[in-house]
């Protein structure tokens, strides 16, 4: 599956943005869907993602009551839905899929497949 993930742009502090993962090649009904986040001079880290089989959703802590991820209708769209946003959210955002049932979301070994980027720069 190839994944096209678009949506970024600048923003001032306290708007929104949705960010949109399309998949081609397959759909999303059978992966998991995570977002990922780098900052320049940090390490990536895990924003949020949401599980194949129920649709749990998970998120980390600091974007936690800012920011949801949803499917689309179609099964093959993941968006990520930021409010709130702050300067720290400034990032190169990736999406990603996964395969399988017990594996750890918040992990990016767990991430078969990766989308190229999309850039968020929130402005103070």
């Amino acid at each position: 599956v190839q994944l096209q993930a678009s949506g970024g742009g600048l923003v001032q502090a306290g708007g929104s943005l949705r960010l949109s993962c399309a998949a081609s090649g397959d759909t999303f009904s059978s992966y998991s869907v995570g977002w990922f986040r780098q900052a320049p001079g940090k390490e990536r880290e895990f924003v949020a993602a949401i599980r194949w089989n129920r649709g749990g959703t998970y998120g980390a802590e600091s974007v936690e009551g800012r920011f949801s991820i949803s499917r689309g209708s179609a099964k093959n769209t993941v968006y990520l839905q930021m409010n709130s946003l702050e300067p720290e959210d400034t990032a190169v955002y990736y999406c990603a899929a996964a395969y399988g049932l017990y594996i750890n979301l918040r992990s990016s070994n767990s991430y078969r497949y990766w989308g190229q980027g999309t850039l968020v720069t929130v402005s103070s």
